[in-house]
């Protein structure tokens, strides 16, 4: 015997809940009847997948590998009925976007019209988060494609290419830097940088290019967006970095900053983080998320 999809959808939302209660009623079943799927399932793999204990619910090691296997299983019957229902209708229907946050304020408003005028029946749902999050919602069928910034380790996905977008020196008008015209890497100091908070790719790649290590210790400011950092800049606290659409979009159009690009490594070739959408790889929805990222070129 196999397991079923409806005995794996119960021990995906019951390891999602930590609760026979709230994954039956996520699942819109009965608590006895939650339980009983999930007792048929052990049976079937010959392993309890959790352990029952008063207050809360702990997978068991079987029972984890049994969710991991189990959300790419549902991922791939969900991409089969999507498929089904929008075949040949590209890019109609419900379609899972993520975006990552130093992308979605600046791209989003920009390509969002072109899209919705070029393919009428699309319905888009916009989920904004961090790379981290929206990998692991496309790996489990949560989103059906990602708009994210590359080099990131992206095993078991697949990719195409929206564009490259360089990466820009941000500067208090009164400081130093702002007096040069292009900023060489060297001239960079670390315990003058003022950076996102941990978690965004942006910071990561920034200091990649630049070898560069994040200033530590208790008194380090970290911004939560691209608005604030700008903010913080502007204030004369320190020097950071800036993606060019965001530039473009008017978010450093402010007396207070001064932006400058910055000479790569190799002459002609400045520091920058290519823009591309993301899919699962295997999913039925690849064609779809390439014509999104054609929709979505830069320019």
């Amino acid at each position: 015997m196999l397991p079923t999809l409806r005995q794996l959808q119960y021990l995906k939302l019951l390891a999602e809940h930590g609760s026979f209660s709230r994954a039956a009623e996520a699942a819109h079943v009965s608590q006895p009847a939650l339980s009983t799927g999930i007792q048929e399932l052990e049976r079937i793999l010959g392993a309890p997948v959790v352990e029952r204990t008063r207050g809360a619910v702990i997978l068991t090691a079987v029972g984890e590998e049994a969710v991991v296997r189990a959300e790419d299983v549902l991922a791939r019957a969900e991409d089969m009925v999507e498929a089904a229902k929008n075949a040949g209708k590209p890019l109609s229907g419900r379609f899972r976007l993520g975006v990552i946050p130093t992308i979605a304020p600046f791209l989003l408003p920009a390509k969002l019209p072109g899209l919705k005028t070029a393919y009428p029946d699309l319905r888009l749902f916009i989920r904004e988060d961090l790379t981290p999050r929206l990998v692991a919602a496309l790996k489990a069928g949560q989103l059906d494609a990602a708009v994210i910034a590359l080099p990131y380790d992206t095993p078991g996905l697949r990719h195409a290419r929206i564009g490259f977008d360089e990466i820009l020196a941000a500067a208090p008008a009164a400081h130093p830097l702002a007096q040069a015209e292009v900023l060489k890497p060297g001239a960079l100091d670390a315990a003058d940088l003022i950076l996102l908070e941990d978690g965004h790719c942006l910071r990561d790649q920034a200091l990649t290019a630049f070898d560069l290590e994040a200033p530590r210790g208790e008194d380090v400011f970290a911004a939560t967006s691209l608005h604030t950092l700008v903010q913080m800049v502007g204030s004369g606290l320190g020097v950071s970095f800036l993606p060019e659409m965001a530039v473009k979009a008017g978010l450093a159009s402010t007396p207070s900053v001064a932006v400058r690009r910055i000479e790569g490594r190799k002459k002609g070739s400045p520091p920058n983080r290519e823009i591309v959408v993301a899919w699962r790889a295997g999913s039925s929805r690849a064609a779809e998320a390439k014509l999104l990222a054609e929709a979505m070129t830069l320019e």
